[in-house]
């Protein structure tokens, strides 16, 4: 059999098997018993031990954990007095406000005069509107909540980013040993956190703090470590030509060098924040996460949307102010003379705050926005989705029932009757194939840590659901990022609403679907489509621009049709990049499915969820490692097939 037909040898022979499942032993379908290994127990029994007993000598794992909340605790408070609470005195109903926190005026002319600072005047009066936004359609406190959050989860985020690295710039080995951290960190599921940082820290809004770190931080490590690698050598040389120390050569030369980079960093922290608000409000972080998870359960998908609305608004701000900082970091001040000369939009908006809170005192509208003058959009989401309802169901219910039927339940059927053994030499011949001995060694040992877990039947569900939303995802993407590409005003309203897509905090996604079509398999692919579509068109895109003019011009020049040229020379071209984004579409797919187990799936996330609502630690954790585990074979796999294709067109090795 040549290479051309192994892959179509081997589908076909898959067929067979799935077919002649009613005649194979148990065994064969499903792991014996025999080979499961107790982790759980050994994970429970491990944190139990080192919640009670572990000790550094001078003191206990129980007490560094409880000593670290604290010192998280305090600037949070600090931001919480700020924005939302003030300086009280007393408790409850008794409690008097002795200096209230910033007004509302005075927050959304500081972060527009931020817009203007870091770009023009259009940039801060959008961000000035968006914080109006939250105002006027009564999420304020809750954003300022939120907001809160963010400002401590950022910084902290960012530095620990940055140490570790600038550590993985200047240690190769700590860099090598830090990578398989990292990929752990991005993979596991972001239920799976919460369960181990809950027994370590307590319910509270410290713990989930902790968690959107964690979260969070991975990228910002990554890319200090690249930007850092990215400086030409020759400003390397120099600075060691001048006499500069180590230290002098890091902070003055190399630190500077990278910042624009090192911002990009800071703004993926500060989406990747956002986007846990909602998930560690399970665990007590408050905020407009914990107004969309309260919808959600009550199924108020006016409220759920009104509030998921204010987390895409204050998104869009925080993005846009971030990446604007990232392309000013770049550029020299040319602003010269005394503090007060060099800053007079701070004295402003800093006598704005002064004079809005004396001001608040006799007329308690310029502190608090007035109730009188909220707006409310949730009976209009409301409506909409009843009204989609009554008129649409029939249609609905039938489009529902032809992809269970004829999509979903064949592939999970055929999954679910292939052999395991079977599974699992597939997967490590494709290992072998994109990258020999190593790449295989690595998917044949995650495929049977998903059979010594036990978890067999709950990871070939979760491969399932994945693969059907990634090819949904992948199907729906392609096209429109073609478009996107060949047509400039295509491209800004494709752009336009994938920004949206992105900005949505996850759980936001499951109202609506919920509503229009229930729980199931059906509605968890649905909301794992449109969280996952984004990579798939950014990516598809962006390769197709990036293929050189020249070989188009040669393509035309030979006779060849727009189609022909699209076809045979730019799809090819961008194989590598529409690669890496089916990559990241299976990322974000397999993220979403832990999310999805509140709307009945049984698949690895159901796991994770349930070992979150019973905070058992052990099978949380384990389970969280088998979907890091699917992910990172993905990943693998497809990261190497990427490293073919270039090579293939002459475009280097790399993926």
């Amino acid at each position: 059999m040549t290479a051309r037909l192994l892959w179509p040898g081997l589908a076909a022979l898959s067929l067979i098997l799935a077919a002649l499942v009613a005649q194979m032993p148990g065994w064969a379908l499903l792991p014996p018993a025999a080979l499961h290994l107790d982790m759980a127990a050994w994970v429970s029994a491990a944190m139990v031990w080192l919640v009670e007993q572990a000790t550094f000598g001078l003191f206990t794992v129980k007490q560094a954990t409880r000593a670290l909340a604290a010192m998280i605790e305090w600037p949070y408070e600090a931001a919480r007095v700020l924005l939302v609470d003030g300086i009280t005195e007393g408790r409850g109903r008794k409690a008097v406000t002795l200096v209230p926190p910033l007004s509302w005026i005075a927050v959304t002319v500081a972060m527009g005069t931020l817009g203007v600072y870091a770009r023009n005047l259009w940039l801060g009066l959008g961000v000035g509107a968006l914080f109006l936004y939250l105002a006027v359609f009564g999420q304020w406190e809750s954003a300022m909540i939120t907001l809160a959050s963010i400002v401590i989860a950022v910084p902290i985020g960012v530095m620990g980013g940055l140490v570790l690295g600038v550590a993985a710039y200047l240690s190769p080995r700590f860099d090598r040993l830090q990578s398989p951290v990292l990929d752990l960190m991005q993979t596991v599921p972001t239920f799976a956190y919460l369960v181990p940082i809950l027994f370590l820290f307590g319910f509270g809004p410290v713990a989930a703090l902790l968690a959107t770190v964690i979260y969070a931080m991975p990228p910002m490590v990554r890319i200090t470590t690249l930007a850092l690698r990215s400086i030409p050598p020759e400003i390397n040389d120099f600075a060691r030509m001048v006499g500069c120390t180590g230290w002098q050569r890091l902070r003055k030369v190399l630190l500077p060098a990278a910042l624009p980079d090192l911002m990009v960093g800071v703004n993926q922290v500060i989406m990747l924040s956002l986007n846990m608000v909602i998930i560690a409000s399970m665990i007590g972080a408050g905020g407009l996460g914990f107004d969309v998870l309260n919808a959600l359960r009550r199924l108020d998908i006016g409220a759920g949307v009104e509030a998921g609305l204010a987390i895409t608004a204050l998104a869009v701000a925080l993005d846009r102010l971030s990446q604007a900082l990232a392309l000013r970091a770049g550029l020299p001040d040319a602003a010269t003379g005394s503090w007060i000369k060099r800053h007079p939009k701070t004295l402003a908006v800093l006598a704005l705050v002064l004079a809005t809170g004396l001001l608040g005192l006799v007329w308690p509208w310029l502190q608090t926005y007035p109730k009188a003058g909220e707006l409310s959009t949730k009976a209009f989401w409301s409506d909409l989705v009843k009204s989609i309802n009554i008129n649409y169901f029939d249609q609905l219910e039938a489009w529902r029932t032809f992809v269970l039927t004829y999509m979903l339940l064949p592939v999970k059927r055929f999954l679910l009757a292939l052999p395991w053994p079977w599974v699992v030499a597939l997967v490590t011949l494709a290992g072998w194939q994109l990258g020999r001995a190593r790449l295989a060694a690595l998917c044949l040992g995650l495929s049977l840590f998903l059979v010594a877990a036990g978890l067999w039947e709950q990871a070939m569900t979760t491969v399932y659901l994945c693969g059907v939303s990634v090819v949904v995802a992948v199907l729906v993407g392609l096209p429109l990022g073609v478009l996107a590409a060949s047509n400039a005003t295509a491209g800004k309203v494709i752009g336009g609403v994938i920004d949206t897509l992105q900005t949505l905090p996850s759980f936001v996604y499951l109202i609506p679907v919920v509503m229009l079509f229930r729980v199931g398999d059906f509605s968890a692919m649905t909301a794992v489509v449109l969280y996952a579509l984004a990579p798939a068109v950014r990516y598809t895109a962006h390769g197709l621009r990036a293929v050189p003019e020249e070989l188009v011009e040669a393509g035309t020049v030979c006779g060849c049709t727009p189609w022909q040229v699209l076809t045979r020379i730019r799809l090819p071209m961008a194989l590598p990049d529409i690669l890496l984004g089916v990559n990241q579409t299976i990322m974000l797919a397999l993220s979403m499915l832990v999310i999805t187990a509140l709307v009945g799936t049984r698949d690895l996330g159901q796991e994770v969820y349930i070992a979150l609502t019973r905070a058992d630690t052990g099978a949380g954790i384990v389970a969280g490692v088998c979907v890091a585990a699917l992910a990172i074979i993905a990943d693998r796999l497809i990261a190497a097939g990427a490293a073919q294709a270039r090579a293939r067109l002459g475009m280097g090795g790399d993926a």
